[in-house]
């Protein structure tokens, strides 16, 4: 028959795991663990596209997202916007998602309108174009003719950043940030190879793995998809900590407590069963695993000596 503290073990409220695991993914929000963050090389080229970049030079920004995407792709939107205000680099948005454009406008103000950048003189949103696919090509052939005016209704022609500026390929670049379609695989079929633009991608953690072959073949010149990228890629931006690094922590302190669980769940079905030395010899090995991971991240992550 079992001891007594098992059976009460196996009785505790499931609500109560509910809570330590709420616990564990909230708490590193609050109080931010250091992480080993390494950068992979499309992340790094994606780093260094932006940084080659001409100090003045216009890029298009095609941010592809909505709402329903916001949590991820605003993220990395935030990240990229801010790297190239920050480059002195000139942006002309747009956005061929219907539900998007208001998010992305907040994206847009929260960066450079807040720094005391100049509406239409260092960033300019042209808003939301019905077409999809088709509006990719038509921007190829003529920005003005696609979209007349910007998103508050002001004839294009007015401002400054689109002296110069008639079709795509008198841009300096390509940046599609990409939840899904229309997005990075449309831009590529349809204008990178076309116009023979530079281009890159940030995109859900969900599209990275079809646009790899993209960044093999060359058409995309660097690619930054998921969580893990942005975090790797805020990491190249200095090693602040943004909210990339900061929701990688959480999910990594939420993976290590699920897993914790499972083997207390298991030590304690084999005590159950009255196989002690098992039940030891597993706990002892989780213990020593969990220990080892923990000195491995401090050391990593400059905390060890």
């Amino acid at each position: 028959m079992a001891a007594p503290w098992i059976e009460k073990l196996e009785g505790i409220d499931r609500r109560a795991v509910f809570l330590v695991m709420g616990l564990a993914i909230t708490l590193p929000l609050l109080y931010p663990v250091p992480l080993p963050i390494n950068p992979t090389q499309p992340v790094k080229d994606f780093h260094r596209f932006i940084e080659n970049l001409p100090l003045g030079s216009k890029v298009l920004v095609s941010d592809d997202w909505d709402p329903g995407s916001k949590a991820e792709l605003q993220t990395v939107s935030l990240i990229v916007h801010r790297h190239l205000r920050d480059r002195g680099v000139r942006v002309i948005d747009t956005c061929l998602w219907q539900t998007g454009p208001a998010a992305v406008a907040d994206v847009l103000d929260r960066i450079y309108g807040k720094a005391g950048k100049v509406y239409g003189e260092d960033y300019l949103f042209l808003g939301f174009k019905e077409g999809r696919e088709l509006v990719m090509p038509s921007l190829g052939n003529s920005i003005p003719a696609t979209y007349p005016a910007d998103a508050r209704g002001t004839p294009i022609g007015q401002f400054p950043i689109m002296q110069g500026v008639r079709r795509l390929s008198d841009l300096a670049g390509l940046i599609s940030i990409s939840a899904g379609y229309p997005g990075t695989k449309e831009w590529v079929q349809q204008v990178q190879k076309r116009y023979s633009i530079p281009m890159v991608s940030a995109c859900s953690g969900v599209s990275a793995p079809e646009y790899f072959a993209y960044y093999e073949s060359k058409q995309l010149q660097g690619l930054v998809g998921g969580m893990k990228a942005f975090a790797e890629y805020e990491k190249l931006l200095g090693g602040k900590t943004g909210f990339a690094t900061l929701a990688m922590t959480s999910q990594a302190a939420g993976h290590y407590m699920l897993v914790l669980l499972i083997l207390l769940g298991n030590v304690l079905y084999l005590l159950k069963r009255e196989m002690r030395t098992w039940a030891l010899a597993l706990a002892l090995a989780s213990i020593l695993l969990y220990a080892y991971t923990l000195y491995a991240v401090s050391a990593a992550s400059g905390g060890a000596p």
